[in-house]
């Protein structure tokens, strides 16, 4: 699903106040955080993770497989934090507000 410039504004000011709900160790993605990734993501649509595995090339790798392997929309990031998003057609689509 394409998102607008402003919708991606948008979503970031969205972002600022979570925490981060997953958190990518040093084990790297596993099964198991990827399971728990699509879990938060169907919840929430909105999240961020904290990838604390390896060096930026690691941590830029990572995340790239998270948007891959979920079908997520990179939001931003900042340092080891990134936000996701993906949207949940069972939800109320919180970007229709945005398109005007």
């Amino acid at each position: 699903m394409p998102i607008t410039t402003k919708q991606k504004r948008w979503l970031k000011q969205q972002t600022h106040h979570l925490k981060p709900v997953v958190t990518v160790g040093q084990h790297g993605l596993t099964d198991a955080v990827l399971a728990e990734l699509e879990q938060a993501l169907a919840h929430h649509e909105l999240l961020k993770v904290k990838v604390s595995a390896g060096d930026r090339t690691e941590r830029d790798a990572a995340i790239t497989e998270i948007c891959e392997h979920t079908g997520a929309l990179l939001i931003g990031r900042i340092g080891h934090i990134a936000s996701f998003y993906r949207h949940n057609p069972r939800k109320r689509d919180p970007l229709a507000l945005q398109d005007g």
